[in-house]
């Protein structure tokens, strides 16, 4: 299928549909759903705790909150430089479906655990949380891409890698929004 755009024929804009066709079928759906629902949780926890931080509303025994949200972004952000090369060392070695279960396994506890950092808010405990969903995140990203050739055609793999890259970003976007809105109505305060 060929496509006149702005007088330049361009192959593959017919296929753009079938791209969106991907989050109907069973084979792609479920690790779409996955994968944003992960995405989302870490950002929504992240952005909650940085928050709270920044705004003084842990108590921080007199660290000032500029460094710590520095921190907790390094924190965050550390075992994807550690560990996503082993990741990928495993997902080509392993079954990656299991390294897919097995991360979102940890992510359950990852997630209740962040939940008690809220309600304890304990400041200390949660640079450990905050580790362990990049850590998970470090495991799971390389499974995710490398997943997608078993369960797509070949025709379907840069739409569905497109896809799970737009999923990723709106699923870090809607999670740093929502973590930033809900804590200070949590809190009572409005910032």
């Amino acid at each position: 299928c060929c496509t006149l755009v702005g007088g330049i024929y361009v192959n593959g804009l017919c296929n753009m549909k079938s791209q969106f066709l991907l989050l109907k079928e069973r084979r792609f759906l479920p690790l779409f759903i996955l994968q944003f629902f992960g995405a989302f949780n870490d950002n929504l926890a992240k952005t909650a705790f940085v928050v709270l931080m920044a705004y003084g509303l842990w108590d921080a025994h007199g660290v000032a909150p500029e460094i710590l949200v520095s921190v907790a972004a390094g924190v965050f952000i550390l075992p994807f430089i550690l560990f996503c090369p082993f990741a990928g060392y495993l997902a080509d070695h392993y079954d990656k479906a299991l390294i897919i279960r097995r991360a979102k396994l940890a992510e359950i506890f990852i997630a209740l655990a962040a939940v008690a950092v809220l309600y304890s808010g304990n400041l200390y405990f949660a640079l450990p949380v905050l580790f362990a969903l990049g850590l998970q995140s470090a495991f799971f990203t390389p499974s995710k891409f490398s997943i997608l050739p078993q369960h797509l055609k070949a025709d379907e793999l840069i739409g569905g890698n497109a896809l799970v890259s737009t999923g990723t970003y709106l699923a870090i976007l809607g999670g740093t929004m929502i973590g930033a809105a809900l804590i200070p109505l949590a809190q009572g305060k409005f910032i």
